[in-house]
């Protein structure tokens, strides 16, 4: 990976942590993973997250096998149909690998797997022991690829070139570089879209999929959730760009804009506000008075009865006040549904925001609402304790600081089960969120042991 692309990613001009704000110098995406220290991933990971929910692909990690061990099928994208994505590969490189060499290994494994399951594409992950030992991947590759008949597609972010936020843009780099261009539709619509950053996290991509048929818009290519290796070859026919997870694939998106003249929005698919405005910009986009008469129809429908569906929690939920900590897109996204449903966010974190996503935050929190920047485990208990929280919305990893404080938790993040997106997303969020805030556990959590009876 040469630095000049990693330079020229980590200040990709369509972010807007790289834009200069007066006299500052640009902010660049330039967080490094220090040895022993938990960094919320590394560029491997980033890159696994982005290409690994391609589900009819091969996805091959050349390195020790810790490195696929350690976090596969940790995130919960979900497919209508191949299962290739599931198996986890490895060349399970040893210390003779690493003295001798590698690159017969990885050849090797190429063409167990190519003709063992004949996978739509083979993705090879670089990781940092190859990348450190100067294994030449790009041509086992190319070697492969024409030796099996088959695309074998290099990715090159070794864990120690920087954040999961450039490994998801080195991903980008992959598609843009060996798969987006390469094929042909066999028939497009009217209105044909691609979906950039939307991984399918809990099938939540199948509650907004139905909207967009209603519509007579066609999702061409999803990137990447659900997604098929030959759509992905045909994206460069869409007529528009839709950017789903903020900051993580711009890189595409603004390069798919220079090379084949395809425009792009930013959206999210959470909350109704959010949702509605999304589909009014698809169709003031398209400028066809048919499609815009087709949205406003829908919004009218699905809100209303969603207003319906949404009855019975509200009253439950009216009031309550939530710590929210997550990253990116969510951090502000997220706060709109828990607004629409009377819920009040009293603080959300600001990891991987950028300026523009902070000012969102801070008009819909207010005055009074706290912007976390940090958001360590003492930190947030703080938080919560000030705010007097009745609820912590964040990651996984995060639940035990809410037992800490003796709330209810909602996981937001890639590990969760149920999904959020969409008009049937909103029941959905509304429906865990009632559950976990009005469990009996909780109170039966915050009595006194029988033993610290009378020490309080």
């Amino acid at each position: 990976m040469a630095q000049t692309q990693i330079n020229q990613l980590l200040t990709e001009p369509a972010c807007e942590h790289n834009h200069h704000h007066g006299d500052k110098k640009n902010r660049t995406c330039q967080q490094q993973a220090k040895p022993g220290t938990a960094q919320g991933g590394c560029a491997f990971d980033g890159a696994s997250i982005t290409l690994v929910p391609i589900t009819d692909a091969a996805h091959l990690v050349h390195g020790p096998i810790a490195c696929a061990g350690n976090s596969w099928g940790s995130r919960g994208s979900l497919s209508s149909g191949p299962l290739m994505f599931k198996t986890g590969f490895t060349t399970d490189l040893t210390e003779q690998d690493i003295i001798l060499g590698s690159e017969k290994r990885l050849h090797q494994s190429i063409g167990e797997i190519a003709q063992s399951y004949q996978p739509a594409a083979i993705f090879v992950y670089c990781t940092c022991v190859p990348a450190l030992t100067g294994d030449d991947i790009e041509a086992v590759c190319q070697t492969a690829s024409r030796k099996y008949k088959l695309p074998v597609i290099p990715v090159m972010a070794p864990g120690f070139v920087g954040s999961k936020n450039l490994g998801n843009r080195l991903a980008g780099e992959s598609l843009l570089d060996y798969v987006i261009g390469t094929g042909e539709p066999p028939q497009l619509g009217t209105h044909v879209i691609n979906l950039i950053g939307e991984y399918n996290i809990a099938g939540e991509l199948w509650d907004v999929l139905p909207l967009f048929e209603r519509l007579g818009i066609q999702v061409l290519a999803k990137m990447t959730g659900d997604a098929r290796y030959a759509e992905l070859t045909q994206a460069h026919h869409a007529h528009l760009n839709l950017v789903i997870c903020a900051k993580a694939l711009l890189n595409v998106a603004r390069k798919m804009e220079e090379n084949y003249g395809i425009p792009y929005l930013e959206c999210s698919f959470y909350g109704i506000q959010d949702l509605n405005q999304c589909l009014r910009q698809i169709a003031q986009h398209f400028q066809d008075p048919e499609l815009t008469a087709r949205v406003e129809a829908l919004i009218s429908e699905e809100t209303q009865q969603l207003e319906r569906d949404l009855a019975p929690y509200r009253p439950k939920l009216q009031g309550k006040r939530v710590v929210l900590y997550t990253g990116g897109v969510k951090s502000w996204s997220v706060i709109s549904a828990a607004q629409d449903l009377g819920i009040q966010v009293v603080a959300t974190s600001t990891r991987k925001s950028t300026a523009e996503d902070k000012a969102r935050i801070k008009e819909l929190l207010g005055e009074a609402g706290i912007m976390i920047e940090g958001g360590g485990a003492q930190e947030l208990l703080g938080v919560i304790q000030r705010t007097k929280a009745d609820m912590l919305i964040a990651g996984g990893r995060n639940q035990y600081t809410a037992l800490k404080a003796g709330i209810p938790f909602l996981d937001i993040n890639q590990e969760r089960h149920h999904g959020y997106a969409g008009y049937s997303g909103m029941v959905t969020l509304a429906r865990e969120l009632t559950h976990a805030l009005h469990s009996p556990v909780w109170e039966q959590i915050r009595q006194l042991a029988p033993w610290e009876v009378g020490y309080e």
